[in-house]
């Protein structure tokens, strides 16, 4: 799945468009390496992303094309 897909999807981020804009700004990174939007997300990934001085480390668990709100957090953990 796309990195921007899965952002939207986990609701990490709640509109694909931004993730987009986001991902390819280069603040994200997958398993230490910068990822762009088009970036596949595997189970087992660590995504790292910079919010400006707060940065948010998760491990993805699960890949689904949809879900529903109260299932998006069992789709990634925090670390």
């Amino acid at each position: 799945m796309r990195l921007d897909k899965y952002l939207k999807v986990t609701r990490i981020i709640k509109r694909r468009t931004v993730a987009k804009e986001f991902t390819d700004n280069g603040r994200a990174s997958i398993n230490g390496r910068v990822a762009k939007s088009s970036s596949d997300v595997s189970i087992g990934d660590v995504i790292e992303l910079h919010f400006g001085e707060k940065t948010m480390k998760v491990k993805v668990l699960n890949i689904k094309e949809t879900t529903k709100k109260n299932e998006s957090e069992d789709m990634y953990e925090e670390i």
